[in-house]
């Protein structure tokens, strides 16, 4: 990046998270990270409990994946964190592809699909929390 470039783009804008100078870019991920963390814990447990859909559960799930973005951004930003970005994606996608099939039909289109796989989903939420716990711990060094 030439030197004309950067200093065009040297600021600081805290309001969105975001902290762009001279030699890296780095995204403030914390609240992304604490809303997958909440969103993984709560929507495992609306499901388990076999409550209806919400809509305020739907507008979580789509905000969910903004958030998701914003860190697999982030840690493709750094460069240096493939392999946990994949581990990240890869383990987001087995959760999403459950909440999606409730987000998309509701309780019963859950459980026409996964109603017999509530363990494996349980497992799902729990590999992300751990690989999101990963990322907690070294967020502030991801540039």
């Amino acid at each position: 990046m030439d030197n004309e470039f950067k200093n065009c783009y040297s600021f600081i804008d805290t309001s969105r998270g975001i902290i762009l100078r001279e030699d890296f870019i780095m995204l403030d991920v914390k609240k992304s990270l604490d809303r997958l963390t909440w969103n993984t814990q709560h929507h495992y447990a609306h499901i388990e409990a076999q409550h209806d859909f919400i809509r305020a559960w739907a507008v979580q799930f789509e905000m969910g994946y903004t958030d998701f973005r914003v860190v697999q951004i982030s840690l493709q930003l750094d460069g240096g964190q493939h392999e946990l970005l994949a581990r990240f994606a890869a383990a987001y996608e087995k959760v999403y592809d459950y909440e999606y099939a409730f987000a998309a039909g509701g309780l019963e289109g859950f459980n026409q699909q996964y109603g017999d796989k509530i363990a494996d989903y349980k497992q799902a939420a729990d590999d992300l929390l751990k690989i999101i716990d990963e990322i907690r711990a070294i967020n502030g060094t991801v540039k």
